[in-house]
């Protein structure tokens, strides 16, 4: 992509302006509407003329077009919200992609599960208007990245109508935090680099753009000083590191290293320190070798490590005499609501017992 294309995709069409009727996530709502309606039947572009949009349709359920996405559509025959099968060669990641990190033991399990069941669930593409037939990811690269893994050639997609540039990095990090998968980890390393690179030239033209509070920011981009090891031990526990912990995290390491700090981490998970008492190893109030509880804070009598097809997805504890704590993470939506079915039924059954 060529620098001016870049700062122009960045630039245009910002959904923080009063004067955008839509923002991103609407129209990927409206797109969704389409595709569930009468759209998600029918075969890929094929060049029949059936497969010309109506305009005033187009107008009024999705909003107006950009010049570019109409000109593609038009050359190659799209319906807006049509799923099509795309050669998996032809995706590329874009520039803007919210997240930074992929856990290879989950990619890996997505991709069995792709594998077994075939791709449920259509990806969203922008095309690369400067060299035809290529397309950016704008929500999507978990998927894709299994695909390529259980060896498939095509992915299924839909195009939609986006810049790339601020209003497809917010699409995709909308969708991530409706999702609870966008981590303090892959906003440190990608807002830093949207400040390195000058696309904002303050922490606060960051957070204005992105509507979040510029301590927000701040604490990200402090946890961005952390070395990519250590995010990746800190990446794979989201439930235990959040962006307070990984604050505090940040704070250890900058007084005693990596190293130190990897074994802090692994007495965070095998403890289950809160975020208050590795405040107060930081402090040096207590040691990373022996951290008292804080008064009040039940301990778990025993912690059972679950895991999914070899891979640790989360514990079960017991607390007391009457108390179990199951917490699972990194689960497919397909596997969480297995799991719950399974849960409620083994429940229900207990109750029809007694």
């Amino acid at each position: 992509m060529k620098p001016s294309q870049f700062a122009k995709g960045f630039k245009a069409r910002p959904d923080t302006t009063s004067s955008e009727k839509r923002t991103a996530l609407d129209r990927l709502n409206a797109i969704d509407g389409i595709v569930s309606n009468d759209h998600s039947n029918q075969p890929a572009a094929n060049g029949r003329s059936s497969a010309f949009a109506d305009d005033d349709r187009q107008e009024h359920t999705l909003g107006p077009e950009s010049d570019d996405y109409k000109t593609w559509r038009r050359a190659n025959r799209y319906v807006p919200g049509q799923i099509i099968e795309l050669p998996l060669k032809a995706i590329k990641p874009s520039p803007f992609n919210p997240r930074h990190f992929y856990l290879k033991a989950s990619i890996a399990e997505l991709a069995v599960n792709l594998a077994k069941q075939g791709q449920q669930q259509a990806i969203h593409v922008i095309p690369d208007y400067e060299s035809a037939g290529t397309f950016f990811v704008s929500d999507g690269g978990r998927r894709v990245r299994a695909l390529k893994e259980a060896n498939k050639e095509t992915v299924k997609a839909v195009v939609v109508d986006l810049p790339i540039g601020i209003e497809s990095y917010k699409l995709g990090y909308d969708l991530n935090v409706q999702r609870d998968s966008q981590t303090v980890f892959d906003n440190a390393v990608v807002w830093k680099r949207f400040l390195e690179d000058q696309h904002f030239q303050s922490q606060r033209e960051l957070a204005d753009h992105l509507g979040l509070d510029e301590s927000t920011i701040a604490v990200a981009l402090s946890v961005a000083k952390l070395p990519e090891n250590v995010m990746h031990e800190m990446v794979a526990r989201p439930d235990r590191f959040g962006s307070n912990m990984a604050y505090q995290v940040t704070r250890y390491h900058t007084a005693r290293g990596t190293d130190a700090t990897l074994r802090l981490i692994n007495k965070i998970v095998s403890d289950d320190l809160s975020t208050r008492q590795v405040a107060d190893i930081v402090k040096g109030r207590a040691t990373a070798q022996e951290s008292p509880k804080p008064a009040g804070r039940q301990r778990y009598a025993q912690r059972l490590e679950i895991k999914l097809e070899g891979i640790a997805v989360g514990d079960l504890k017991s607390y007391g005499d009457d108390r179990l704590e199951l917490r699972l993470r990194g689960l497919s939506k397909e596997k969480r609501d297995e799991l719950l079915h399974q849960i409620e039924e083994m429940l229900q059954s207990g109750v029809a017992k007694r």
